[in-house]
């Protein structure tokens, strides 16, 4: 399969995927950002991708990110549809107390490509039982 990346500003990378193995490729900033405590912002990729139909690409955060800093994603994974055109940009939240600096450059997030199944919406008076019913929020347990 083959995905198209296209280049909107100087400082966009076309990502690569890091290991034969990897699931994902990484994306990284196109423009040096500063990420105040406590704030989010949406930091730019400066690319656009060309998806073939009946896929998406999800943005995943980074292990390593996640581990080592306080940047979060607050909607991951993030979704970009076949039919999006417009700049790839990777929600980021400092949850920490001091401010953080993404260099133009550094690996913020991860794609992967991910089919999707169009489904049939259809309104119902009823639904199937099952044995769960509308338990939720815990109620099978948190333990074996």
């Amino acid at each position: 399969m083959q995905i198209k990346f296209k280049k909107l500003r100087p400082g966009a990378i076309i990502p690569k995927y890091a290991t034969f193995g990897a699931s994902g490729f990484d994306l990284a900033a196109a423009e040096d950002v500063i990420i105040y405590q406590k704030h989010t912002v949406v930091v730019p990729t400066g690319l656009a991708v060309e998806l073939p139909r009946g896929f998406e690409m999800q943005i995943r955060p980074r292990s390593g990110l996640s581990l080592k800093t306080s940047l979060r994603m607050p909607n991951a994974p993030g979704t970009i549809d076949s039919d999006y055109r417009g700049e790839i940009g990777v929600i980021l939240e400092n949850t920490g107390s001091q401010p953080l600096t993404i260099d133009r450059g550094m690996r913020i997030a991860q794609g992967v490509i991910v089919p999707v199944e169009r489904a049939e919406i259809v309104e119902v008076d009823e639904l199937s039982e099952t044995a769960r019913g509308d338990g939720g929020y815990g109620s099978t347990g948190s333990t074996y």
